[in-house]
């Protein structure tokens, strides 16, 4: 890690860190998704390979506090079939960190996350069509069921769906700590509600980037140089955290939903452009 890069920022750069470090803790515990901005601002202040490895306990810290306030609403089910496939996109990940630049890192994780976000966008309207198909015909209340959890996976392409998600999270978090997007449109695609989403998306990213850190460390991404930056900016999670906790309660289902993809439309743009 270049100490020149750590310790010669200006106010307004670490002022930029610091927001975005704030930015996670309400990522983490409201609006899932959000900290591809946070991506964003520590590629621009820092250089991209670099900044990922500073981010990443930063992340981690965001996810302890998300697991300490949803911990209850977890669905374990789809965490432990996830799981595999994550994992053999985390090796992908790594494998391919060591070749590609930071442009083709951005460009490839901006691309996949537009293309997430339009298949959501597209299978949400599909359902919502089919559901009021069925009010029509039956005449049945049209709000959807208030159970945190999903729909049981079925079906073979239920299961590739699965499988794709998985290895695509694992694929974007190992090579830009982007893996936030994937799995939000993953766990909206199977039908999660707030809480359930929330609780099921903490412990996925706890453990998920907990796992990460020794090939971050591996690869040069995390040292003392940049765990002293981290002790500096960790600080920032906490009410970050705090206003996310007070925001979700606030926010009504269909706008959460809206808000989770506007927030990877525009975290993919950011890597496209950067």
């Amino acid at each position: 890690m270049d100490m020149m890069t750590l310790w010669h920022l200006t106010g307004w750069e670490f002022a930029a860190l610091a927001f975005a470090a704030l930015l996670v803790g309400f990522s983490k515990t409201a609006v899932s998704g959000a900290n591809t901005v946070s991506l964003a601002l520590f590629a621009a202040v820092l250089p991209a390979r670099a900044s990922t490895g500073v981010l990443l306990p930063i992340l981690i810290a965001g996810d302890v506090l998300a697991v300490l306030t949803y911990r209850r609403h977890a669905h374990w089910p789809t965490l432990w079939r996830l799981f595999p496939a994550v994992a053999a996109g985390v090796v992908v990940g790594t494998f391919f960190l060591m070749w590609a630049d930071d442009e083709a890192v951005g460009t490839s994780i901006g691309a996949i996350l537009l293309l997430m976000a339009a298949v959501t966008v597209w299978r949400r309207r599909a359902a919502d069509r089919a559901a009021q198909a069925a009010v029509d015909a039956e005449g049945a209340p049209g709000e959807r069921s208030g159970r945190s959890g999903p729909e049981e996976i079925t079906s073979r392409a239920d299961r590739i769906k699965a499988r794709s998600y998985g290895v695509l999270g694992g694929f974007t978090t190992m090579v830009a700590n982007a893996g936030g997007p994937v799995m939000s449109l993953y766990l909206l695609s199977a039908g999660f509600r707030k809480l359930g989403f929330l609780g099921t998306s903490a412990f996925f990213f706890l453990i998920v980037n907990t796992s990460k850190v020794p090939f971050s460390v591996g690869l040069g991404l995390i040292d003392a140089e940049s765990l002293l930056l981290d002790a500096a900016l960790v600080l920032f999670v906490v009410p970050g955290a705090l206003l996310g906790k007070w925001a979700v309660s606030r926010i009504n289902q269909r706008l959460f939903e809206r808000l989770v993809i506007a927030a990877t439309v525009v975290g993919g743009v950011q890597l496209l452009v950067r």
